[in-house]
């Protein structure tokens, strides 16, 4: 493909005025021939010599006019290049060896909707650092990458390869080259969020771990005959060796549900029994607390799942509605039934405690792991900081969802929202 096109069609450019020269010259030699002041064959002659003299001046002119104007790719598709390039999945660009643009696809034009076709990329894309790694990709004739980050109007970052062609074998430069945009942004975000996963579980496991290993020393040395402190101190350990035992387990089941998100559970579980299991094994911690717990749950409500992981799901609100919102001394549990956002059957599980409520900025983030409120009341009571990211992963593998209502002074309300097929009640159910 060439890098100029001739756009002059046949009935325009440098053949009107040829024609008007010739049939001009064809009537004057005609005239001259019939009054007899040259013979036919000079007449042929100086007809011929008129109308290529007129044909080459004509061409003469029109042909700088051609070299000057860019190729354009034309919107037909007809072009192999355009071709190629439209049926790309990435965003791609051609540029001519001038740096104007030549073909894109669809993703280019979404990435930099000002890119045009005929026109110098630089004007579309303002990012210095590609316009130098496009700059050097011409002068050395090699495959360059850059890396760069747009924040308007979405922070994300792209890895562009700029690969020169030279279409003809014999040509010096390239005179064609082709950019490929990557995006990063998914990939450094799980890297982001890998980080700070690592950061916070090697945080919650270290404060216990530095505990137990400064008790340790104390009872090796200055309390070795203490009785009275070894026994408190072996309390102490004993507290902090379970908080880390608490913390791997959630970890491995953060793991675990992960792992097997794809595989929806199938077996029929009638709820009913799960929340009063629930409800009876965390008495011992309600009277504690001095809580009253009460449950209204109607038998028959069956849904596919798994039922060890509902029980997570319930044990953990449950609990943390025993621990967070113990000033209220009540809390409700409530089983029924009701319809999505999208009109669809669903069981609901509602626990809702009376305690001091959560502030509307903290709610969104309560999922999040290692997430609190208050980081010194939650590990008080025992908490790891994933134990609502836990209920989360759990329901997302059961196609259900969590909801949240609270509001400083008022109590909260977690709602777990399970899918309700009919089909499943005709099915064994798991109890």
């Amino acid at each position: 493909m060439s890098l100029t096109e001739d756009r002059t069609t046949p009935g325009e450019g440098r053949w009107p005025p040829a024609r008007i020269v010739i049939a001009a010259a064809a009537l004057v030699f005609a005239a001259l021939t019939i009054v007899g002041a040259l013979t036919a064959p000079y007449a042929l002659l100086g007809f011929a010599v008129v109308a290529a003299a007129a044909w080459f001046a004509a061409r003469g002119r029109e042909e700088p006019r051609r070299l000057r104007q860019p190729a354009i790719v034309s919107e037909g598709g007809s072009d192999p290049l355009k071709a190629v390039v439209s049926g790309l999945p990435d965003p791609v660009i051609a540029l001519d060896g001038e740096g104007r643009v030549l073909a894109l696809n669809e993703p280019a034009r979404s990435l930099a909707p000002a890119l045009r076709q005929g026109e110098p990329v630089s004007l579309a894309l303002r990012m210095p650092e590609l316009i130098e790694t496009i700059a050097r990709a011409y002068a050395r004739g090699e495959e360059q990458r850059v890396e760069y980050s747009e924040r308007v109007p979405l922070d994300r970052r792209f890895e562009t390869i700029v690969m020169p062609v030279k279409r003809q074998p014999n040509v010096g430069r390239p005179d064609l080259v082709l950019l490929t945009f990557h995006d990063l942004t998914p990939l450094r975000r799980v890297e982001e969020m890998r980080a700070d996963f690592v950061a916070n579980a090697s945080h919650e496991l270290r404060t216990p771990l530095a505990a137990l290993s400064g008790f340790i020393e104390t009872l090796q040395g200055s309390a070795r005959d203490d009785a009275k402190a070894r026994e408190r101190f072996l309390a102490i350990m004993e507290e902090q060796a379970r908080r880390m035992a608490r913390l791997i387990d959630d970890l491995l089941s953060l793991s675990r549900i992960e792992l097997n998100a794809h595989r929806r559970p199938d077996t029929p579980v009638d709820l009913a029994p799960i929340v009063r299991q629930v409800a009876d094994g965390l008495e011992t911690l309600a009277r504690d607390r001095g809580v009253a717990v009460h449950v209204e749950a109607a038998d028959g409500l069956t849904v596919p799942g798994d039922r060890d992981e509902l029980v997570r799901v319930f044990e953990n609100l449950v609990e943390n509605a025993l621990k967070y919102g113990a000033s209220g001394k009540r809390v409700d549990i409530t089983l029924g039934q009701g319809v999505s956002p999208e009109g669809e059957a669903e069981a609901q599980v509602s626990v809702r405690d009376y305690g001091p409520g959560i502030a509307s900025e903290h709610v969104p983030r309560l999922t999040e792991r290692f997430y609190r409120v208050d980081v010194r009341e939650s590990r008080a009571q025992g908490g790891t900081g994933l134990g609502l990211a836990l209920v989360k992963h759990i329901l997302n593998h059961h196609r259900g969802r969590l909801s949240i209502e609270s509001a400083p002074g008022a109590g909260a309300s977690f709602t777990v929202h399970l899918p309700y097929p009919a089909a499943v009640d005709k099915a064994p159910i798991v109890q």
